[in-house]
C-alpha cells in the first residue's frame, strides 16, 4: 500500500537528491495508474512539483561545482574550470 503523503512539504528541503527522485517518481507511478481520488490527485501533484524543483536545485547545485582538468601545451594538467557540459 502506498505511504500516505504530507500536506506540509517542508520537509522535502531536507531529502536528498535520490529520495526526493524516487519519491517523485512514486507520485507519478500513482497518477498514472489513475487510481488516486481527485482531491489526494492535486495535493499529490503539489508535492511533485515541490519534489521536481527541488531536484531541479540540487542537480544545478552538483553542477556548479562540477570542474574539469585543463590541459597545457605539453600535455599536462594546468588547473581547473568550470565545467561547461554544452
Amino acid at each position: 500500500m502506498d505511504q500516505p503523503l504530507s500536506k506540509n512539504n517542508n520537509d522535502i528541503k531536507d531529502l536528498s537528491f535520490e529520495k526526493a527522485l524516487k519519491e517523485l517518481e512514486t507520485i507519478v507511478s500513482r497518477l498514472e495508474r489513475g487510481d488516486v481520488e481527485l482531491e489526494e490527485s492535486i495535493t499529490i501533484y503539489e508535492r511533485g512539483e515541490a519534489l521536481r524543483e527541488h531536484c531541479d536545485r540540487l542537480l544545478k547545485q552538483a553542477e556548479a561545482r562540477v570542474e574539469k582538468l585543463t590541459i597545457g601545451a605539453d600535455g599536462r594538467p594546468k588547473g581547473t574550470e568550470p565545467l561547461d557540459p554544452q
